[in-house]
């Protein structure tokens, strides 16, 4: 994949300001796990006996990790002893996180996040400087793919990413309602305009499809400054009005649109790679539907990360970076191909299919497209916006694109 010279800072939500429980002092370190570490020096190489791992995840990474993490354990107990899991959303990670590294009481060990949570966590100051402090024990973040590496780069040495995926913006639609999909943002209004209320997509706030497709709209409208939504996007806010007129509503997740391509009440919406092969896959959508790309459109990519919780043990530090340098191996990170939840899925180079569990490629063999593949290789790809620029531009869409239209559910 060819890839933009275009930067953009940390991406994601900023942090949201949550209710905190007060929560009574305890010794640092979390539970079971020792003191807290103040100098990495004092991080042994493996721990000085296995650990019980809680890891909280706030983006599904489950899903693509979970087989990973189970192997690492499996092939070294005298490392990690037992994993468990907990799950959230995005918003949750200053709720859930805070108290505990405020009050030095940490039940909560890593945190496989996306950029949201993590730039949430950046925000309050809850995660390690992990690739700062120990990156010469993450030697296998040498091989990411070059997408992988820039979205790397801006977790600000906080994050390490453990999955990546290019994203979108794509098209999905039914043939037999759209026949010619359209190669061009005027064509996609000009159908707009002939079959009103047939396209849609949610609310970007609440939706990676809906935010992604956002995010592309300024490359691809030629705006004056992609990164910057507040001054830069004319073009889109102009077009996102004009196109507004044939949506009748806005839903406040992207599970409301796969319902709504799977009954028929639309018959077009912005997609990415994930959201348009795994619901085919795992019989979501019927697999009648099609997808395409704009001509000369821009990736806006994606990726997960796994971020420790400041206040941890020495042992646990020592763990999650011997459990994080496994999962970067090509053998393991081939895990991340799922059932195309998050297509391609791995961050590291020469994870290929191959590689991957023998479900997964009868999965991407049934279900993947070779399109996407040629997209991924001809196309280029930027980093998504930063967290505050994220936060104008759903400001502005919520205030003069959404309005009475969002509708929950």
């Amino acid at each position: 994949m060819r890839t933009s010279k275009k930067a953009a800072a940390l991406v994601g939500v900023a942090a949201l300001t949550l209710l905190t429980a007060c929560t009574p002092p305890a010794p640092p370190g979390g539970e079971g796990g020792g003191a807290a570490v103040t100098d990495p020096a004092a991080v042994p190489e493996t721990p000085s006996e296995p650990v019980t791992l809680n890891i909280l995840d706030v983006a599904g990474n489950q899903r693509l990790t979970e087989g990973m993490v189970e192997e690492f354990v499996e092939n070294n107990p005298d490392v990690i002893e037992s994993v468990t899991w907990e799950t959230g959303g995005a918003p949750d990670v200053t709720g859930i996180v805070k108290p505990q590294v405020d009050s030095g009481n940490l039940s909560i060990d890593v945190v496989f996040t996306g950029n949201d949570g993590l730039s949430a966590g950046i925000g309050q100051d809850l995660w390690l400087p992990v690739v700062d402090d120990y990156g010469d024990r993450l030697t296998n973040q040498e091989n990411y793919l070059e997408p992988a590496a820039n979205m790397q780069e801006l977790a600000q040495g906080y994050g390490v990413v453990t999955t990546y995926y290019p994203s979108g913006p794509l098209l999905q639609y039914d043939p037999e309602v759209v026949g010619t999909p359209p190669a061009t943002p005027d064509e996609l209004l000009e159908w707009a305009e002939a079959n009103p209320g047939k396209f849609g997509y949610a609310r970007p706030a609440n939706s990676g499809p809906g935010r992604t497709f956002l995010m592309g709209l300024p490359y691809l409208l030629g705006d004056e400054d992609p990164t910057d939504p507040e001054n830069g996007w004319d073009k889109t806010w102009a077009y996102l009005k004009e196109l507004g007129q044939y949506v009748d509503t806005y839903p406040t997740g992207t599970g409301q649109v796969v319902t709504n391509m799977a009954d028929g009440t639309w018959a077009m919406v912005p997609t990415t790679t994930g959201w348009e092969i795994a619901p085919r896959a795992e019989g979501q959508l019927p697999d009648t539907l099609e997808a395409s790309a704009f001509d000369d459109f821009t990736w806006v990519t994606d990726a997960h990360y796994a971020a420790i919780p400041r206040g941890q043990s020495a042992d646990k530090i020592s763990a999650i970076l011997l459990l994080l340098q496994d999962m970067l191996t090509p053998e393991q990170n081939a895990k991340a191909y799922d059932s195309g939840y998050f297509y391609p899925g791995p961050a590291v180079d020469g994870a290929t299919i191959d590689l991957a569990p023998e479900e997964s490629q009868q999965v991407i063999e049934e279900y993947g497209r070779p399109l996407f593949d040629e997209l991924i290789e001809s196309q280029d790809a930027v980093v998504p916006l930063d967290a505050d620029s994220m936060v104008q531009a759903f400001d502005i869409w919520d205030r003069e694109i959404g309005g009475g239209k969002v509708e929950e559910g």
